[in-house]
């Protein structure tokens, strides 16, 4: 029945070179305080999470950073669950000479784990949120949080069938959505950040912005 049905379908040779396909996100070159906040958030449906392991070395978490020109990674375990973020700020600051003391160990021995912000500290936007939010609304979050970056989240309510067959009843998940990060807006503001430190962050956007 197989082969009299299911006919084979045409091959085709392979050219050179030949890319492989990978998820691609396409934000605009220019926004404003009222555009809608989904144009300045990277969506991780679209463009895949840059990870790393807890016991990775923090020298190791640099090098992917810079090998992917990005600030941030989000720290994993085994199962895909989020344990926490680790920035570029965290690998410079005076987290990583607090574990060099702490264990008197060198700078090249100190882990991911011990600088990077823990899944128990970090605050997330709700995707339902942000489909009505505009761009402004997530710069005073981020200044309020007093961080350069917030993780949107999904929420998934349990269906009727999972409440009914399930005891103790099944809480709301979440997954990982998203990604504002204070650079990215401000690359797309067209504003140039002289600092990376937060607090000078938020004045040099008021005060660019003021104008």
């Amino acid at each position: 029945m197989i082969r009299e049905y299911f006919l084979p379908l045409p091959v085709t040779a392979l050219a050179q070179p030949i890319r492989v396909g990978r998820p691609t996100q396409n934000l605009p070159e220019r926004v404003t305080l009222e555009s809608p906040a989904l144009e300045v958030m990277t969506d991780l449906k679209q463009f895949a999470p840059l990870t790393i392991e807890p016991e990775a070395s923090i020298g190791a978490a640099n090098a992917e950073m810079i090998r992917h020109g990005v600030r941030l990674l989000f720290v994993i375990d085994s199962q895909d669950s989020l344990l926490g973020l680790i920035t570029a700020t965290d690998i410079l600051g005076e987290k990583v000479v607090q574990a060099m003391q702490a264990r008197e160990v060198s700078r090249e021995e100190v882990l991911v784990r011990e600088i990077m912000t823990a899944h128990a500290y970090l605050e997330a936007i709700n995707m339902a949120d942000v489909r009505g939010a505009k761009v402004g609304h997530v710069l005073s979050t981020l200044r309020r949080a007093g961080r350069q970056h917030a993780i949107v989240v999904e929420v998934h309510e349990p269906t009727f069938h999972e409440t009914l067959a399930a005891l103790p009843q099944p809480l709301p998940t979440q997954t990982v959505r998203g990604l504002f990060s204070t650079t990215q807006i401000a690359r797309q503001l067209g504003l140039q950040l002289q600092s990376l430190e937060v607090g000078a962050t938020f004045a040099e956007f008021e005060t660019l912005l003021a104008h």
